[in-house]
Protein backbone atom coordinates (compact mmCIF):
# COMPACT_ATOMS: atom_id res chain seq x y z
CA UNK A 1 0.00 0.00 0.00
CA UNK A 2 1.07 3.71 -1.11
CA UNK A 3 1.78 5.66 1.75
CA UNK A 4 -0.07 8.93 2.12
CA UNK A 5 2.34 11.88 1.17
CA UNK A 6 3.87 14.05 3.56
CA UNK A 7 2.42 17.24 4.35
CA UNK A 8 6.47 18.44 3.86
CA UNK A 9 6.58 16.94 0.48
CA UNK A 10 2.88 18.46 -0.14
CA UNK A 11 4.42 21.93 0.66
CA UNK A 12 7.39 21.49 -1.40
CA UNK A 13 5.27 20.52 -4.61
CA UNK A 14 3.22 23.53 -3.91
CA UNK A 15 6.09 25.07 -3.91
CA UNK A 16 8.06 23.68 -6.86
CA UNK A 17 4.46 25.03 -8.49
CA UNK A 18 4.65 28.12 -7.82
CA UNK A 19 7.92 28.91 -9.38
CA UNK A 20 7.35 27.20 -12.09
CA UNK A 21 4.62 29.56 -12.74
CA UNK A 22 6.64 32.55 -11.46
CA UNK A 23 9.21 31.55 -14.04
CA UNK A 24 6.40 31.74 -16.70
CA UNK A 25 5.29 35.31 -15.78
CA UNK A 26 8.40 36.43 -15.70
CA UNK A 27 8.88 35.44 -19.42
CA UNK A 28 5.91 36.82 -20.38
CA UNK A 29 7.31 40.34 -19.03
CA UNK A 30 4.74 40.65 -16.69
CA UNK A 31 6.80 40.33 -13.07
CA UNK A 32 8.99 42.99 -12.54
CA UNK A 33 11.81 42.54 -9.82
CA UNK A 34 14.56 44.22 -8.13
CA UNK A 35 13.02 47.74 -8.79
CA UNK A 36 12.29 51.16 -7.82
CA UNK A 37 8.46 51.22 -9.20
CA UNK A 38 6.61 53.97 -8.32
CA UNK A 39 2.83 52.98 -8.32
CA UNK A 40 -0.31 54.64 -9.05
CA UNK A 41 -0.81 55.24 -5.35
CA UNK A 42 1.63 57.01 -4.92
CA UNK A 43 3.53 54.56 -2.73
CA UNK A 44 6.78 52.63 -4.14
CA UNK A 45 7.74 48.97 -4.30
CA UNK A 46 10.27 47.10 -5.35
CA UNK A 47 8.12 44.55 -7.29
CA UNK A 48 5.27 44.83 -9.46
CA UNK A 49 3.22 42.55 -11.72
CA UNK A 50 2.08 44.52 -15.24
CA UNK A 51 -1.29 42.83 -15.65
CA UNK A 52 -1.59 43.78 -19.39
CA UNK A 53 1.20 41.85 -20.14
CA UNK A 54 -0.13 38.08 -18.19
CA UNK A 55 -2.05 36.63 -20.92
CA UNK A 56 -0.37 37.85 -24.67
CA UNK A 57 1.49 34.91 -24.57
CA UNK A 58 -1.58 32.70 -25.58
CA UNK A 59 0.49 29.13 -25.11
CA UNK A 60 1.57 30.21 -21.56
CA UNK A 61 -2.27 31.69 -20.77
CA UNK A 62 -3.59 28.62 -21.99
CA UNK A 63 -1.38 26.22 -19.68
CA UNK A 64 -1.81 28.40 -16.76
CA UNK A 65 -5.65 28.40 -17.22
CA UNK A 66 -5.88 24.38 -17.44
CA UNK A 67 -3.85 24.38 -14.40
CA UNK A 68 -6.59 26.34 -12.42
CA UNK A 69 -9.28 24.06 -14.14
CA UNK A 70 -7.66 21.28 -13.14
CA UNK A 71 -7.98 22.30 -9.27
CA UNK A 72 -11.46 23.11 -9.77
CA UNK A 73 -12.83 19.68 -12.36
CA UNK A 74 -13.91 17.80 -8.88
CA UNK A 75 -16.73 20.89 -8.66
CA UNK A 76 -19.10 21.11 -11.51
CA UNK A 77 -19.43 24.18 -12.90
CA UNK A 78 -21.92 25.43 -14.59
CA UNK A 79 -20.53 29.56 -15.73
CA UNK A 80 -17.03 30.75 -15.78
CA UNK A 81 -17.73 34.81 -14.76
CA UNK A 82 -14.66 37.73 -14.56
CA UNK A 83 -14.20 41.08 -15.46
CA UNK A 84 -11.41 43.01 -17.51
CA UNK A 85 -9.56 42.23 -20.36
CA UNK A 86 -7.07 40.17 -18.42
CA UNK A 87 -8.99 38.17 -16.84
CA UNK A 88 -11.14 37.42 -19.37
CA UNK A 89 -8.88 35.88 -21.12
CA UNK A 90 -7.49 33.51 -18.66
CA UNK A 91 -11.50 32.91 -18.02
CA UNK A 92 -11.61 31.54 -21.70
CA UNK A 93 -9.07 28.79 -21.15
CA UNK A 94 -10.66 27.84 -17.51
CA UNK A 95 -13.63 27.30 -19.23
CA UNK A 96 -12.42 25.51 -22.26
CA UNK A 97 -10.33 23.44 -19.49
CA UNK A 98 -12.85 22.66 -17.36
CA UNK A 99 -14.69 18.98 -17.41
CA UNK A 100 -17.90 20.45 -17.07
CA UNK A 101 -17.55 23.00 -20.53
CA UNK A 102 -19.04 25.97 -19.16
CA UNK A 103 -20.48 28.79 -20.35
CA UNK A 104 -17.96 31.83 -20.26
CA UNK A 105 -19.80 35.32 -18.72
CA UNK A 106 -18.45 38.70 -17.82
CA UNK A 107 -19.45 41.39 -15.59
CA UNK A 108 -19.50 45.56 -16.33
CA UNK A 109 -17.50 47.25 -13.51
CA UNK A 110 -18.74 50.75 -12.93
CA UNK A 111 -19.71 53.52 -10.46
CA UNK A 112 -23.10 54.62 -9.23
CA UNK A 113 -23.07 57.37 -7.07
CA UNK A 114 -19.84 57.39 -5.82
CA UNK A 115 -19.70 53.38 -5.38
CA UNK A 116 -17.93 50.97 -7.44
CA UNK A 117 -20.65 48.28 -8.82
CA UNK A 118 -19.83 45.21 -10.61
CA UNK A 119 -23.23 44.45 -13.12
CA UNK A 120 -24.47 41.39 -15.64
CA UNK A 121 -25.31 42.18 -19.29
CA UNK A 122 -28.77 42.20 -19.82
CA UNK A 123 -28.30 39.21 -22.24
CA UNK A 124 -27.03 37.10 -19.56
CA UNK A 125 -29.43 37.28 -16.56
CA UNK A 126 -31.34 34.46 -17.82
CA UNK A 127 -27.91 32.69 -17.93
CA UNK A 128 -27.41 32.86 -14.40
CA UNK A 129 -30.12 32.18 -12.06
CA UNK A 130 -30.90 29.64 -8.93
CA UNK A 131 -28.89 26.75 -9.06
CA UNK A 132 -26.52 28.20 -11.31
CA UNK A 133 -23.11 27.20 -9.92
CA UNK A 134 -20.34 29.72 -10.65
CA UNK A 135 -16.66 30.10 -10.54
CA UNK A 136 -14.98 33.50 -10.64
CA UNK A 137 -11.94 33.85 -12.31
CA UNK A 138 -9.06 37.01 -11.79
CA UNK A 139 -5.59 37.64 -12.66
CA UNK A 140 -4.09 39.43 -9.81
CA UNK A 141 -6.30 39.00 -6.19
CA UNK A 142 -5.41 41.87 -4.00
CA UNK A 143 -7.91 43.23 -1.67
CA UNK A 144 -10.64 41.39 -3.06
CA UNK A 145 -12.92 44.15 -3.61
CA UNK A 146 -14.18 43.90 -6.96
CA UNK A 147 -14.50 39.72 -6.27
CA UNK A 148 -16.80 40.57 -3.31
CA UNK A 149 -18.54 42.58 -5.89
CA UNK A 150 -18.98 39.36 -7.90
CA UNK A 151 -20.07 37.69 -5.26
CA UNK A 152 -22.55 39.57 -4.55
CA UNK A 153 -23.87 39.95 -7.95
CA UNK A 154 -24.13 35.98 -8.75
CA UNK A 155 -25.87 35.66 -5.04
CA UNK A 156 -28.40 38.44 -6.34
CA UNK A 157 -29.40 36.23 -8.80
CA UNK A 158 -29.79 33.26 -6.50
CA UNK A 159 -26.61 31.25 -7.98
CA UNK A 160 -23.73 30.16 -6.07
CA UNK A 161 -20.37 30.59 -6.18
CA UNK A 162 -18.21 27.45 -5.64
CA UNK A 163 -14.62 29.21 -5.94
CA UNK A 164 -11.77 31.74 -7.06
CA UNK A 165 -9.26 30.79 -9.68
CA UNK A 166 -6.65 33.47 -10.20
CA UNK A 167 -2.66 33.90 -11.89
CA UNK A 168 -1.79 35.55 -8.15
CA UNK A 169 -2.64 36.28 -4.90
CA UNK A 170 -1.20 39.16 -2.69
CA UNK A 171 -3.47 38.81 0.06
CA UNK A 172 -2.50 35.71 2.77
CA UNK A 173 -5.71 34.60 3.37
CA UNK A 174 -6.82 31.89 1.08
CA UNK A 175 -10.52 33.34 0.56
CA UNK A 176 -12.60 36.00 -0.07
CA UNK A 177 -16.08 36.62 1.48
CA UNK A 178 -16.08 33.02 2.33
CA UNK A 179 -14.86 31.78 -0.74
CA UNK A 180 -11.58 29.70 -1.56
CA UNK A 181 -9.14 30.91 -3.37
CA UNK A 182 -7.12 28.99 -5.62
CA UNK A 183 -3.86 31.06 -7.16
CA UNK A 184 -1.17 29.99 -9.55
CA UNK A 185 1.14 32.32 -7.28
CA UNK A 186 0.30 33.42 -3.28
CA UNK A 187 3.29 36.31 -3.07
CA UNK A 188 2.40 39.58 -1.36
CA UNK A 189 5.26 42.33 -2.12
CA UNK A 190 6.08 45.49 0.17
CA UNK A 191 5.06 48.86 -0.46
CA UNK A 192 5.87 52.23 0.91
CA UNK A 193 5.23 55.88 1.39
CA UNK A 194 8.28 57.66 -0.37
CA UNK A 195 9.25 59.14 3.20
CA UNK A 196 9.57 55.66 4.37
CA UNK A 197 11.29 53.71 1.24
CA UNK A 198 14.09 51.79 2.02
CA UNK A 199 15.41 52.41 -2.01
CA UNK A 200 14.63 55.87 -1.60
CA UNK A 201 17.03 55.94 1.08
CA UNK A 202 19.37 54.45 -0.68
CA UNK A 203 19.22 56.32 -3.40
CA UNK A 204 17.64 53.90 -6.00
CA UNK A 205 16.70 55.68 -9.53
CA UNK A 206 12.52 55.69 -9.49
CA UNK A 207 11.05 54.14 -12.42
CA UNK A 208 7.66 55.96 -13.33
CA UNK A 209 7.48 53.86 -16.53
CA UNK A 210 4.02 51.99 -15.04
CA UNK A 211 2.21 55.04 -13.97
CA UNK A 212 3.00 56.82 -17.22
CA UNK A 213 1.21 53.75 -19.26
CA UNK A 214 -1.47 53.74 -17.15
CA UNK A 215 -2.40 57.39 -17.37
CA UNK A 216 -1.76 56.76 -21.28
CA UNK A 217 -4.81 53.86 -21.28
CA UNK A 218 -7.14 55.73 -19.93
CA UNK A 219 -9.83 57.92 -22.21
CA UNK A 220 -9.22 61.61 -22.83
CA UNK A 221 -12.30 63.86 -22.08
CA UNK A 222 -12.48 64.40 -26.16
CA UNK A 223 -12.50 60.49 -26.51
CA UNK A 224 -15.11 60.07 -24.30
CA UNK A 225 -17.09 62.35 -25.67
CA UNK A 226 -17.03 60.78 -29.07
CA UNK A 227 -17.66 57.35 -27.57
CA UNK A 228 -20.62 58.46 -25.80
CA UNK A 229 -22.17 60.26 -29.01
Amino acid sequence: MTPPPRKQDAVLDAEAREKIHLDILKRTGAYHANDHILLSSGHHTGEFIEKTLVTTEPSFTEGLGAVIAKHFAQWPIDVVLSTGPGALILSHCVARAHPSRPLLLYGLKGVTGGKRKVTLPSEFHRLIREGTKVLLVEDLVSTGSTLRLLIELVERHGAQVVGIGALWRRTKRAEVAGKPVFSLVSRDFPTYPPDACPLCKKGTPLNDEFVKRREARKPSSTQEKATSK
